[in-house]
């Protein structure tokens, strides 16, 4: 961070604050495909179970 006066200078990499890796990508990719699993299984019980 430099200061010029009364003007901050910060790097991108500061002000992004957060992670520059993709893990989380694949944390999100996982979540979502369990979820989507998970409801798929339910509904298709839910259907076989249910009388016409």
């Amino acid at each position: 961070m430099e200061k010029h006066g009364e003007e901050t200078h910060i790097t991108s990499e500061e002000a992004r604050g957060g992670e520059t890796s993709n893990i989380m990508r694949w944390v999100l990719a996982a979540g979502l495909l369990l979820a989507i699993g998970a409801l798929t299984i339910i509904w298709v019980t839910g259907a076989l179970i249910t009388p016409q």
